[in-house]
Parts: C-alpha cells; structure tokens; sequence
C-alpha cells in the first residue's frame, strides 16, 4: 500500500469496518478479463476471516469456482465527498478492506451456519429460521482469507 499512513492492520478494526458495508465485490478468475460480481455476506473472525456468500446452484460464478478458487475481494462504506477549492484539491473520505482468499462451496453441515451469518449482518437477530425447501436451492460460498487490510482517510 503506498499510503502506509491510512493502512488498518489490526483484526478487530477491520471487523468493525466489515460490519458497516453492506456488499462484498468479489473478483473471480476468468479467460482474458476477471469477473467482478457485488455480492451480500456474512463475516466471522475466530483466528483467521471467513466470509459467506449465497448464490444459485449454477451460474457464471459456479462455473469459474470448478476451475480456481483463488479470489480477490474489496468492500468500501462511510463515503463522504470533500470538495476543495480546486478540483484537484477534492478529495473522498471514506473506509475500505481489500484481500484475497479461496473460495469453496460449503458442505451441509456448514450452510445453515453461513446462511446465519449472512443474515446476522444485516439483521442482528442470534437466530434466523430458513425453510428446508430453500436451503436446498442454494449453495453457501466461504473465503477463507488469506490476505487482508483495511484503509481509513478521515
């Protein structure tokens, strides 16, 4: 990072980060160009990130999972533009957590816990009751990550 002076390494700063975004843009390998998709998650930090993702059972982002799992991600919120006197002296405050990790299709076990997760984040209920019908129709994706830092200009 060349701004060393807005990097966030502690864990517990960048959870807090995490916490007020309300997507997660996902950036997946693919032939010529990557393939960047928004997408809603949870997030839980025990000794290491892991963040959960749902998706239909088929699609682009299935597709390019079979072939690497190795993923990017970036989400951003607390965005307030700051207008100088001269453009060039505009500038954006704003908080941000980039990284990178692989991505897999959890197994049955793990899915309703992640589909908690999700939903914790955006609704703090404990518990959330899923209907067994939809939970069959999805699949839960995790980042286990492997590389992550936050950034701060305020």
């Amino acid at each position: 990072m060349r701004r060393e002076d807005r990097a966030i390494t502690n864990k517990d700063e960048i959870l807090e980060i995490m916490k007020k975004c309300s997507s997660c843009t996902v950036a997946f390998f693919d032939k010529n160009y990557p393939y960047v998709v928004p997408m809603n998650f949870g997030v839980q930090y025990h000794d290491r990130f892991e963040l959960y993702f749902h998706c239909a059972k088929s699609g682009t982002k299935l597709k390019l999972l079979e072939t690497n799992g190795n993923v990017g991600f970036e989400m951003n919120c607390e965005q307030k533009l700051i207008l100088g006197e001269k453009s060039c002296d505009s500038t954006m405050e704003y908080e941000s957590v980039c990284g990178n990790g692989t991505m897999t299709i959890v197994n049955a076990d793990e899915k309703v816990r992640g589909l908690n997760l999700i939903m914790e984040h955006y609704d703090q209920k404990t518990q959330h009751s899923f209907d067994e019908k939809e939970i069959e129709m999805v699949h839960v994706l995790k980042i286990e990550v492997n590389e992550i830092v936050g950034k701060r200009l305020k």
